[in-house]
């Protein structure tokens, strides 16, 4: 699924591409590049240009080919990426858009699409606007801009951030306190959420009053229960080589690493393979990854383990761009021989080790290569009395024993049926769908990595559940089909008990995959596991917002919620809410007309702000 990214200078792979040569129009849009150019005025010259140094790179950048259109009035970024993609056949690679209306940036791969995208937009009429694009200037390094805009200030820096701040800032506080807050930060974003929907659909004012919220509910384990982490290799502040996690992101000018053994929601396997990882690192004539300038090799250590087992799985992440053939055989040889050697008091061992490519990814490409170095392919473990096999790029639950309390609540809200087919979108490696297949009918599943729907395949198997069948591919694409044959079996006349369930990445669902949901009629029950539940808010308004010819079906209103704090010490809860639509009746007579509702539905969501996609690894760490 395709979305809207925020690229930094740091995310970049190798080409042969040269800068092109049109003529950048200075634009109203770019206020932000051309005022930090004048307030840096006093910065030396040479440390100004370090700012687009990594334009000369032998590297690619879209930032080479932007370009900026301008007079869109407000619009939908989905509706955006349509008339560029499907109407005007244009190639791009991302769209970057502040604020959602007025102007977007528009990145492509060559300078010959940048060209036919400029000759084919300027002038275009759409949505009665006339649009007008134009070159764009290449975004500044923020590391570098940052470093200059230090340099030539006499403010002194501030703190750096611990590791305990940056991942656990709830730490320093008890467990009930921690509950307390996130119980007051949940009932304040479904009151926000409640009162807004209010706004978009009058009718939904009798479902609204009757909403429930039944608070967080604890997680068994409080410390050391993440089964999965993904630590950086950098320098921390003394210039050591350390893995760890970051202390802030690139975009915001921080490469720091900070070691993880005084984290209190890591495990001690966790700990000690990155220790081990960093000693490995040290020892290695291979070269921890700097951002500044992509030098070095050694780039991340992504850490999967299992309470249930022991086991204890490992991907070193490395930057090949920089390393031709031999050297990155010579590189897996030496990965495989470190961890072969077993220390004779390690308190821990790798039991299965996998080498992945992380430059920047191909058109196309979903995910960077993993190749298996040594031990066994997968790890296992166990949910809801259930044994899975998890595959090193495959999604599951970091806190296994809050997914327990988790999944059964999702079971409790949905009260399935023995004749309730179960819809599981986003099922990753099967865990919810194993979990409600006992309870129902029939459970179908779809999934985007290809390796999950093995590992779901595999997990209904060894479990011997025998009621299930999953999808490979995206979820829009599968929901309407995956309804149909839930429809295939039944009778004439008898009444269908359908019920879906989404537990989608933290962005949220893409609203095609919302429009399907809304006009699949045979879906009366959707249960929402969300991870971010301020992201997941637009995906909460686009189900219960009014029918509308963007989405067709009647609403879905909130019942019931209750959040699982599946993060301890961080700042993050896990929201589960159950809606439920009704048959269509005649509309009422004193409802609002369609195109109020339509305008009232876009004036709320203009306030809405986009989701940077590129976040910091503390944040990573702190979220599922």
């Amino acid at each position: 699924m395709e979305s809207v990214i925020k690229e930094t200078p740091a995310e970049v792979s190798p080409s042969d591409a040269q800068p092109m040569e049109i003529p950048v129009e200075p634009s109203v849009a770019e206020k932000v590049t051309t005022d930090d150019v004048a307030a840096s005025a006093d910065v030396p010259e040479e440390k100004a240009g370090e700012e687009y140094a990594y334009l000369e790179r032998n590297e690619f950048t879209s930032e080479i080919y932007k370009i900026e259109v301008k007079n869109m009035g407000y619009f939908g970024i989905g509706e955006f990426k349509k008339l560029l993609k499907n109407t005007l056949k244009l190639d791009m690679t991302k769209i970057k858009s502040p604020t959602r209306k007025e102007f977007a940036f528009v990145c492509f791969r060559t300078q010959e699409d940048q060209h036919r995208a400029l000759e084919t937009l300027n002038g275009y009429k759409w949505k009665g606007k006339v649009l007008k694009a134009l070159a764009a200037k290449a975004s500044a390094d923020p590391l570098q801009k940052k470093r200059a805009a230090e340099g030539a200030s006499d403010t002194k820096p501030k703190r750096q951030r611990t590791a305990v701040e940056a991942t656990c800032p709830l730490a320093g506080i008890s467990y009930d306190e921690q509950l307390q807050q996130k119980s007051e930060e949940m009932s304040t974003l479904l009151r926000k959420y409640t009162q807004e929907l209010r706004k978009i659909n009058p009718q939904a004012k009798l479902h609204l009053d009757n909403f429930k919220f039944n608070n967080v509910l604890p997680s068994p384990t409080v410390n050391g229960y993440r089964n999965k982490n993904e630590f950086t290799v950098g320098k921390n502040s003394e210039g050591e080589v350390v893995v760890g996690f970051r202390l802030g992101c690139y975009s915001d000018g921080s490469v720091e690493v900070a070691e993880v053994q005084d984290l209190p929601h890591l495990p001690d396997q966790a700990k000690w393979a990155a220790q081990s990882f960093q000693k490995l690192v040290r020892q290695s004539k291979f070269l921890p990854f700097n951002p500044d300038g992509n030098v070095g090799h050694f780039r991340q250590l992504m850490v999967r383990c299992s309470s249930a087992t022991g086991e204890l799985m490992l991907v070193a992440g490395i930057y090949s761009s920089n390393l031709s053939e031999d050297e990155q055989r010579e590189l897996k040889q030496e990965l495989k021989s470190f961890y072969e050697q077993v220390e004779p008091d390690a308190s821990f061992k790798c039991t299965s080790l996998y080498y992945q490519d992380v430059k920047h990814r191909e058109a196309g490409q979903m995910v960077n290569p993993v190749d298996h170095l040594l031990g066994t392919t997968h790890i296992t473990d166990t949910i809801q009395s259930l044994q899975f096999r998890i595959s090193p790029l495959a999604f599951f639950q970091i806190n296994t024993e809050g997914a327990n309390v988790l999944y059964q609540q999702a079971i409790d809200l949905a009260a399935p049926t023995k004749d309730t087919t179960m819809l599981d979108i986003c099922c990753g490696t099967g865990t919810i769908a194993l979990a409600f297949a006992k309870h129902c009918k029939r459970v179908l599943g779809v999934e985007i990595v290809p390796d999950a729907i093995k590992d779901a395949e595999f997990n209904a198997e060894e479990n011997g559940i025998e009621n299930c069948k999953f999808f490979t591919g995206n979820a829009d694409d599968f929901i309407k089909s995956m309804v149909r044959e839930a429809m295939y079996d039944e009778q004439p006349g008898k009444p269908v008990d359908l019920i879906a369930v989404v537990d989608p990445p933290r962005a949220g669902l893409h609203n095609r995959s919302i429009a399907a949901i809304r006009s699949a009629s045979a879906i009366n029950r959707l249960v929402y596991v969300s991870c971010n539940p301020n992201s997941a808010k637009r995906n909460f308004i686009e189900l219960a917002r009014p029918e509308s010819k963007h989405y067709k079906g009647e609403p879905f209103y909130p019942k019931s919620a209750v959040a699982v704090d599946m993060f301890p010490h961080t700042a993050h809860t896990e929201l589960v809410i159950l809606f439920e639509r009704e048959p269509k009746t005649k509309t009422d007579e004193n409802a609002p007309p369609a195109e109020a509702v339509e305008e009232a539905a876009a004036e709320s969501l203009k306030t809405e702000t986009a989701t940077e996609a590129n976040i910091g690894d503390a944040e990573t760490l702190s979220t599922a």
